[in-house]
């Protein structure tokens, strides 16, 4: 809409509901029918813990709605949509409010005009998704016209944009501040033709943000076959406008211990108080270095959702996050089965402001 701006509300704000995609045919159901019931039952557990404070509705494939029925709680509701992935802070728009426009009033005397702000303006940025940088194994055909059929739902501005991005790959305080990763959009496969000007551009005029703080890169596993090549989401996250949780692996064993410096000279270099997440004692898996984190909750209405690995640090994690938000419930849920899969709680789900 000509004349409006827009501003992306930190998560911590109020929420209309929650968006989530339950998970179709394909590599997130795994190699048998154990495997797929795992993956049915965490993003079912996740949708049915939200829903307690918070409206939830489901994407899902026509072929599996009467099977998302089965898992979920009879107070999420479901939407048929296409799916390639059950990523939807990816596939889904990062949503933003208007916060003034060029709705002309009734002038006060003949000639004159002044113009009102835009209240209640909901705008959906619709990023240009590539299935994380046009990975081979990725399909992305019916995922990326996600945010577009989600933006048409709820009869919000699409605000559609040639950037390549995805919205783990941000993180915002409400105000003027966004977090990226250097390895995301000014990677391989997304946006190699911007200039890192011209992407901090395009994305403060989407999410009403006017500084960037980039960090070098994400978490190792990220780099590996199912990855997002360093999602920020995995590394920090805004808790106040001026404070930031981030991830804290004490083991120098884990070469996570020099992305948790790096994350904590950037955060000094910034300006922002930096709150350590410690990571989980678990340093490895049978495929190799674990990315396990508590950075990759979802702050609802209420409550935070919090990963959970059966950890000794799980309880840390709780006390840290209960600390920071006092008057929300902290509810652990085990987040295993997501992580095997290439993400977190966050990245499953997306908020839609009030």
């Amino acid at each position: 809409m000509f004349g409006t701006t827009w501003r992306m509300p930190a998560e911590w704000e109020p929420h209309e509901r929650t968006w989530m995609a339950f998970p179709p045919s394909g590599y997130l159901l795994g190699a048998n029918d154990s495997e797929a019931h795992a993956a049915r039952t965490v993003w079912a557990k996740v949708a049915n813990a939200i829903v307690d404070f918070e409206p939830v509705t489901m994407l899902c494939n026509k072929e599996d709605m009467e099977t998302a029925r089965g898992y979920l709680d009879p107070r999420v509701e479901l939407m048929q949509c296409k799916l390639d992935d059950a990523w939807m802070r990816d596939i889904g728009p990062s949503f933003v409010k208007g916060v003034s426009g060029n709705g002309v009033v009734a002038p006060e005397a003949e000639g004159e005009a002044r113009f009102a702000p835009v209240a209640g303006l909901l705008g959906g940025v619709n990023w240009e998704f590539n299935g994380w940088g046009n990975q081979g194994w990725a399909n992305f055909e019916n995922d990326a016209k996600v945010a577009g059929k989600i933006n048409k739902a709820i009869d919000a501005i699409d605000l559609a944009t040639p950037l390549i991005n995805e919205g783990g790959a941000i993180h915002v305080n409400g105000s003027d501040t966004v977090l990226l990763t250097k390895t995301v959009q000014l990677g391989e496969g997304r946006n190699f033709m911007w200039s890192q000007q011209e992407v901090e551009a395009e994305i403060h005029r989407k999410l009403g943000t006017s500084k960037a703080v980039w960090f070098e890169r994400g978490l190792t596993r990220d780099y590996e076959e199912f990855g997002t090549r360093g999602h920020v989401d995995m590394i920090a996250t805004f808790c106040s406008e001026d404070t930031v949780l981030y991830h804290d692996q004490q083991n120098p064993e884990h070469p996570d211990f020099a992305v948790s410096r790096n994350i904590e000279k950037t955060l000094q270099a910034a300006g922002l108080k930096g709150i350590g997440l410690r990571a989980p004692l678990i340093l490895r898996d049978r495929h190799g270095w674990v990315d396990y984190n508590y950075v990759n909750h979802y702050v609802i209405n209420g409550a935070v959702i919090l990963c959970g690995f059966n950890d000794p640090n799980d309880s840390r994690a709780v006390a840290t996050l209960q600390s920071v938000y006092p008057d929300r419930q902290i509810i652990q849920l085990n987040a295993t089965e997501i992580f095997a899969r290439g993400g977190g709680i966050h990245c499953i789900t997306q908020q839609q402001p009030r």
